[in-house]
């Protein structure tokens, strides 16, 4: 029965895992997609937007 004990952590991740996995491939797209891309392209420009600023000399 040791052997028992030994492996059901492991396979109790693996399923906790893979069941994650499923939900975050299930949750990609539909109807809050575009609301999600949106709030990324946003992030991505205020950053870009902070690295040019820093980036230029004052004069």
């Amino acid at each position: 029965m040791d052997y028992v004990s030994a492996l059901l952590p492991p396979v109790v991740m693996a399923a906790f895992f893979i069941g994650v996995v499923r939900v975050i491939v299930k949750s990609q797209g539909g109807a809050s997609k575009t609301k999600e891309d949106a709030a990324v392209d946003a992030a991505l420009a205020r950053a870009e937007g902070t690295r040019q600023a820093s980036a230029q000399p004052d004069a």
